[in-house]
C-alpha cells in the first residue's frame, strides 16, 4: 500500500523479491492515486480503509499481511485495527498511530505546489524527485508531463490527521507488527518508541541506515531482508 501522492508502481523492485520467496502479493492504486479515480468524492480515512479490506475479501486474501508506506501504512494501521481477524501480520514503513498535526495540509500543499510542473521529461522529475518511480506516477501531456494525482484530493487526503490521533486504534491491534523506520525519514523515534512501549510484546522496530521516508525506493533489499525475516520469524504462509 503506497504513499501519499504515490502509486502501486513504487513497489516494482521489492515484488520480485517477495514472489521469489513464494509469497503471493497484491498492489494496488489507493482510491485519487495512479490509475484509480483522480477525484473521488470521499477521501476520509474510512474510505481508504474500506478500500482495502474489500480487496482483501473479493480476493479471498485472509488471513492477510498488510505492508504499507507512510500515507499507506497508516491505512493499513487503521485496517488492521478494524478488522483483526482479516489480518495475520502488519508492516509499517515510516507509519504510525501519530498526531494531530495541524500543520499538516498547509504543508502537503507547500510541498505539492512546489514541484515545476510540468516536468520536461521523465528524467527531469526523477532528478527532482531523487527517484525514477515517482517519475513513473506522472503522465505526458503536449507541454510535458504532469501528476496523476490532483493537489486538493492530496490535501483533502490528509485531513483528518491534522484533528485526530489514533493510538487507540493502534491499541486495539493485536496481531504481530513490524515497524520499519528510515535512518533519514519523517517518523520520529519517539513515535516508534512509543508504539513498542504499547505493544511491547507483538511489536518489532528496526532502523534502515541511509534511507529517507522513501525507504522501499532508497534500500529494497534490505527491506525485502527485514520483511522475510520478520514472516518467517512469524510463520507467514505464501
Amino acid at each position: 500500500m503506497h504513499g501519499l501522492a504515490g502509486h502501486m508502481g513504487e513497489w516494482d523492485d521489492i515484488l520480485p523479491l517477495l514472489l521469489a520467496d513464494g509469497h503471493r502479493v497484491v498492489t494496488y492504486d489507493a482510491r485519487g492515486h495512479g490509475a484509480s479515480t483522480r477525484r473521488p468524492r470521499n477521501m476520509t480515512r474510512a474510505a481508504c480503509v474500506q478500500d482495502a479490506l474489500t480487496l482483501v475479501r473479493e480476493l479471498s486474501l485472509a488471513p492477510v499481511t498488510l505492508l504499507g508506506q507512510s500515507l499507506g501504512g497508516h491505512t493499513a494501521l487503521l485496517a488492521a485495527a478494524a478488522h483483526p481477524d482479516l489480518v495475520h501480520a502488519l508492516i509499517l514503513i515510516e507509519a504510525g498511530p501519530a498526531g494531530a498535526n495541524p500543520a499538516l495540509p498547509s504543508e502537503i500543499a507547500a510541498w505539492l505546489d512546489s514541484w515545476p510542473i510540468p516536468f520536461k521529461s521523465p528524467s527531469a522529475a526523477a532528478e527532482f524527485f531523487g527517484h525514477e518511480a515517482w517519475a513513473r506516477g506522472l503522465e505526458e501531456y503536449e507541454e510535458g508531463w504532469r501528476p496523476r494525482v490532483d493537489r486538493d484530493t492530496m490535501v483533502s487526503a490528509v485531513t483528518e490527521l491534522a484533528t485526530h490521533s489514533y493510538w487507540p486504534e493502534w491499541d486495539r491491534i493485536r496481531c504481530p507488527t513490524l515497524v520499519i523506520r528510515g535512518a533519514n525519514g519523517t517518523m520520529p523515534e519517539s513515535e516508534a518508541t512509543r508504539m513498542k512501549d504499547r505493544r511491547p510484546i507483538t511489536t518489532t522496530v528496526h532502523v534502515i541506515p541511509d534511507a529517507s521516508h522513501d525507504v522501499h525506493l532508497d534500500r529494497p533489499a534490505e527491506l525485502h531482508a527485514r520483511v522475510s525475516a520478520f514472516l518467517a520469524g512469524i510463520g507467514q504462509v505464501p
